[in-house]
């Protein structure tokens, strides 16, 4: 399906890049870019599908990801044992997340995922050095992959807030520090991305021509948000992961 685009003016394009460079800045570090993308989208095209909306952040958001991986893997030791297996979960998550999620109605999820998101925020507020440092823990081999299977499928039937559930779910059952979280989550994120892309691009849910405007932008976002985040550290990230988080909340609690 090809979107007409006969009324996009300058403007539209300038917010859509700028939403774009926000949007990888902050994923980079904590997740959570597409309370920014993803709105903006379906704001300055309000008369597309919504499938056309979702594949066309997806297209721009693996951009950002992908960037943001590689600046991470320069600097972070990842093991490849553990995350291989949790890709390849979360690729698999994510397709039968995206395939539900055309028969299933997402409204019904919401009012769940706003309980456990205040839950995950109480419980990071409450500890302060919650994800400061690596406590090494002796986790069993299934589990790591478990939790890419299940939150790829949460990214694929629902998404936003994809990356904030990976850094806590990665800090609190594996041990890893909020910074090497957010570096495993962006590996994670490009394959849940990739899943997703697999389904809307065959299906011509892609407007290309917003998504290789926007793409740039979320690269250098996603860039500059990686850099940043090793510099400043986890707490920083932490700072980042409870704003975005509340972020979240707020928009959910405005939907329901």
């Amino acid at each position: 399906m090809q979107l007409q685009l006969v009324d996009v003016t300058i403007w539209i394009v300038l917010v859509c890049v700028v939403a774009a460079f926000l949007a990888g800045f902050v994923d980079a570090v904590a997740g959570g870019g597409g309370l920014i993308q993803l709105p903006v989208l379906l704001w300055t095209f309000p008369s597309a599908p919504l499938a056309s909306i979702l594949g066309t952040n997806k297209a721009v958001s693996i951009v950002g990801t992908s960037t943001a991986a590689n600046t991470y893997r320069k600097r972070i030791q990842v093991s490849a044992k553990q995350l291989v297996p949790m890709m390849s979960a979360a690729f698999v998550g994510s397709l039968c997340g995206a395939i539900l999620a055309t028969n299933v109605s997402r409204e019904m999820f919401e009012p769940i995922i706003l309980v456990i998101l205040i839950a995950v925020g109480s419980f990071t507020i409450l500890r302060p050095d919650f994800g400061k440092l690596e406590t090494n823990r002796d986790v069993p081999p299934a589990l790591v992959p478990l939790i890419g299977l299940v939150i790829g499928f949460y990214d694929g039937l629902i998404g936003p807030g994809t990356g904030m559930f990976l850094l806590f779910s990665l800090v609190s059952f594996v041990g890893t520090s909020f910074l090497r979280a957010s570096a495993i989550a962006k590996f994670v994120n490009v394959a849940t991305n990739l899943a997703a892309l697999i389904i809307f691009i065959p299906g011509g849910h892609v407007i290309w021509l917003i998504a290789a405007l926007m793409a740039p932008a979320n690269l250098i976002g996603g860039y500059l948000g990686a850099r940043t985040a090793l510099d400043r550290g986890s707490s920083f990230v932490r700072l980042i992961f409870l704003t975005m988080l509340v972020a979240l909340v707020a928009r959910l609690i405005a939907t329901i």
